[in-house]
């Protein structure tokens, strides 16, 4: 055990031993099943193992939830720099499908994670209303869903970039002017903050394109078209 898990059946002796330690008689490979228990005449317990987490994994737990409401999943303890995230997602995932999930340590030591039951996600207004206000405040719909290497724009850059258009043709402005004329109303703190560096501060309050911003805000897909400045200050 000590030199790693290199076979599902190395898992079978540390599960086997856990569940006699509760009182169930313990068997391998019964039917299709890795490892069944019975305690009395309690519902029996089902433990599926696999070296990895899989979706092959879940759905063998899932077909073994027409025979009992008591499956396992069983696992070797994640290792290496995505253990943690890797856990939680997938101890996420067995939760919603009414799985229980057990980890295997290599001294043989087992973590029961979650034990099988109903499970009821509980909803996030919070998150629910900060995404909300990201749909509404996107104008058109300027990102391919599921893009990955590219650089997406967001409801904070679509800002950015309507300050760099305006200090283009206005010159240098006071925030207050820009939100008038762009319609942002964070303006001012959109060019304090200069996440992109595309803005200089030029006097308390007031703000010119840098040259950055004036090389990098063109090379964006054509923007809603800005309102003419009012009075450039």
């Amino acid at each position: 055990m000590k030199q790693g898990m290199e076979r599902e059946d190395q898992l079978y002796l540390p599960i086997k031993a856990m569940l006699e330690a509760q009182g169930y008689e313990v068997k391998g490979e019964v039917g299709a099943v890795d490892v069944m228990a019975r305690r009395g005449d309690e519902e029996p317990v089902i433990v599926e193992l696999k070296l990895r987490f899989s979706l092959s994994l879940f759905h063998q737990a899932i077909a073994r939830q027409s025979v009992t409401d008591l499956v396992y999943i069983a696992v070797p303890r994640p290792k290496g720099r995505q253990a943690r995230r890797m856990l939680k997602d997938n101890l996420a995932l067995s939760r919603r499908l009414g799985l229980g999930l057990i980890t295997v340590l290599e001294d043989g030591r087992t973590e029961v994670h979650c034990d099988p039951g109903p499970y009821a996600p509980r909803k996030s207004k919070k998150r629910q209303q900060r995404l909300l206000r990201e749909f509404g405040r996107l104008q058109g719909d300027p990102n391919l869903g599921g893009s990955t290497r590219r650089v997406l724009m967001t409801v904070y850059r679509q800002d950015a970039l309507a300050c760099a258009g305006f200090l283009v043709e206005a010159g240098p402005s006071k925030g207050a002017s820009v939100a008038k004329a762009t319609g942002v109303k964070r303006a001012t703190q959109v060019m304090r903050s200069n996440h992109y560096g595309w803005f200089e501060k030029v006097s308390v309050g007031v703000y010119q394109i840098s040259d950055k911003g004036r090389l990098e805000s063109a090379k964006w897909p054509s923007q809603p078209e800005m309102p003419k400045p009012q009075g450039a200050e």
